[in-house]
């Protein structure tokens, strides 16, 4: 079942009395990013205008993402194909080196599709058919790209039982549970000279963004995102090398990083008040 709005229902109401009457569809594809950014594109050969956005036509094309009704909470898992020019961009990066990069990890897919009584008129309304997120990136070749989408139940799938015991904090950071809001915890800054594609260079470094992220906004890897192993006051060393070697001066967010122990988390954060560690149970010991 699949909600719809009254001026759809009557269109599709009067599509049905009356045979000869044309109804035209559009799918319309929107990929929410983890950096907020939004992108819009449609299958139909003219832009749609659906939501408050513009939905392109004469650029991204978008293959999958099927209607499926099932009883259970099984994931539903689906498999969609990307094709994209090499003229079609995000934030200046080739659309398909972006997703080799990195920057749809974590992006929200959503296939809606669109009723129109005319390809110059404004959607009637619409159907929501899909709505999930990136799983996997199977693929990415010279003009197309594989991606695995996951329906959004598998927020669902997760470990039991809920409440483990261990000396750290059983929280992620910066999520519900852990109560800090990233943004106050990030620091801007830019790539220094002699910087390599897994140790950047940064005057303000320190090393409470040891287990941090960075997220780069310019450059050749805008959008993409990282863990930092460590961090001193001079440099920041990634867990894994970038996709491209950034150039001085490209910028990026860099947000602290926790090792889950009370120490940081009373010291660094002052957020002992949710701390969800037991450093002080008894460890196990054999019995003889």
């Amino acid at each position: 079942m699949r909600s719809a709005s009254t001026a759809l229902v009557n269109l599709l109401n009067a599509a049905r009395a009356a045979p000869d009457a044309q109804v035209l569809m559009a799918d319309c594809y929107t990929f929410t990013l983890r950096t907020g950014l939004i992108l819009t594109y449609t299958n139909a050969d003219v832009p749609i205008l659906l939501n408050g956005y513009t939905y392109l036509s004469n650029s991204v094309l978008v293959d999958g993402l099927r209607f499926k009704c099932a009883v259970g909470l099984d994931v539903d898992q689906q498999q969609i194909t990307i094709s994209a020019r090499p003229t079609d961009t995000i934030n200046g990066v080739a659309f398909l080196e972006a997703i080799r990069n990195g920057v749809f990890d974590g992006c929200e897919i959503q296939r809606e599709k669109a009723f129109l009584t005319s390809w110059t008129a404004v959607p009637v309304g619409s159907v929501i058919l899909f709505k999930g997120r990136v799983g996997t990136i199977d693929s990415v070749g010279r003009t197309t790209a594989q991606i695995t989408v996951n329906s959004d139940l598998v927020l669902l799938d997760l470990n039991m039982p809920r409440n483990l015991y261990s000396p750290q904090c059983v929280h992620v950071l910066y999520d519900s549970g852990c109560g800090l809001l990233k943004s106050a915890f990030g620091s801007n800054g830019t790539v220094g000279s002699g910087s390599t594609a897994i140790e950047i260079n940064w005057g303000s470094s320190s090393s409470v963004f040891t287990q941090g992220t960075i997220l780069f906004s310019s450059g050749v890897n805008a959008g993409v995102s990282a863990n930092i192993k460590s961090a001193s006051s001079s440099a920041l060393v990634l867990s894994s090398a970038l996709p491209n070697v950034p150039s001085p001066g490209d910028a990026f967010t860099v947000f602290q990083g926790c090792d889950h122990t009370l120490l940081t988390c009373q010291s660094q954060f002052n957020n002992l008040g949710n701390f969800r560690g037991f450093p002080f149970v008894p460890p196990p010991t054999a019995a003889y």
